[in-house]
This record gives C-alpha cells, sequence and structure tokens, in this order.
C-alpha cells in the first residue's frame, strides 16, 4: 500500500510542472540571472511574427502585454491555448496585445502544422531561444503581463484559464493604471 501510495506522489509530481525545456529550447538561463522579475522593466526585445513580421516589446509601451512563451509539444500550453485565444478576443479593441512566443525549434512549419492553419491566436517566433534566454524561462508555458507603463506585473509559470473572470478584470484594472 505504501509502495502504491508513494508511485502516486511522484506521478502526480511528473505530471504538475510546467513543461522542461528539454524537447526544444533548453537554452534557456537560469530565472536568477534574469532581469525578468516582478516589478522590474520588462526587458526589450524584437520578435517575428508567422509572416516574418517584427514586433517590438518597447514600441507596445501604453498597451498591457501579455507575453507568453510556448511549445507546441508541450501538454499544459495546448490545455490553455483556447482560453488565450478567448482573453485576446475579449480584450478586442482595448490598449492590450497578446505575444504568444512558440519556442519550437521546427519554427513556423511545426506551430501552422500544430493549428492546421489558422489559430487564432498572435503567435511568435523564437526558434533559437534568446528571448526565452532574455526573460529567463524555466519551461513551458511561462508567461509575463507587462502594464502599461513595461514594468512585469505578474509571472505565471504553469498554465492557466486566461478566460476566466477573474483575470479579465485583472486586465481591465491595469489598463485603467
Amino acid at each position: 500500500m505504501k509502495k502504491l501510495i508513494l508511485l502516486a506522489v511522484l506521478i502526480t509530481l511528473a505530471i504538475l510542472p510546467a513543461c522542461s525545456k528539454e524537447k526544444g529550447g533548453g537554452k534557456g538561463a537560469p530565472a536568477a540571472l534574469s532581469k525578468a522579475v516582478e516589478g522590474a522593466a520588462a526587458p526589450d526585445f524584437t520578435v517575428k511574427d508567422l509572416e516574418g513580421k517584427d514586433v517590438n516589446l518597447a514600441s507596445l509601451k501604453g498597451s498591457v502585454v501579455l507575453v507568453n512563451f510556448w511549445a507546441t509539444w508541450c501538454p499544459p500550453c495546448k490545455e490553455e491555448i483556447p482560453s488565450m485565444i478567448k482573453l485576446n478576443s475579449a480584450m478586442a479593441g482595448k490598449a492590450f496585445r497578446m505575444l504568444a512566443i512558440s519556442i519550437d525549434e521546427g519554427g513556423k512549419d511545426a506551430v501552422q502544422k500544430f493549428f492546421k492553419g489558422n489559430n487564432g491566436l498572435p503567435t511568435y517566433l523564437d526558434t533559437e531561444g534568446k528571448i526565452s534566454q532574455l526573460y529567463g524561462t524555466t519551461g513551458v508555458p511561462e508567461t509575463f503581463i507587462v502594464d502599461r507603463q513595461g514594468i512585469i506585473r505578474k509571472k505565471i509559470v504553469g498554465g492557466m484559464d486566461w478566460s476566466a473572470p477573474e483575470v479579465i478584470s485583472y486586465m481591465d484594472e491595469l489598463l485603467k493604471n
């Protein structure tokens, strides 16, 4: 009986954490070395969307920005994507931007294959892991919420329901400041 309980605990511990980066972007620096911490200015970066168009974080100052690192092979990422799409729709017309940054080494092809065409998620690529390294991510999904002044207000490790009313209220509060 004790062995069964121990086995159940070990399985639970293996499932709970966010996906590690071993499959495709294990290039991240340890989080302790990262400047991407709550209360600090969000490190600036430029990222390409699926069409190759650049977006620069600093140019989004004045908007609340959700920066999410994810991968097509990550089960918690797959789970949270529909709620991210709902959040993005709920925030339409407001000073809100979502940067869903795929760390897949397969880049655009891997993401398009995953979504089988149109995805409804503002998707960007970090195939070399430079941005995830800058942010010191330790796995996926990992999310940073940046306020209108460019300050990181929240860091969330692991998946969540982004369409929850509390999340939308929180984003609306950040938009007021």
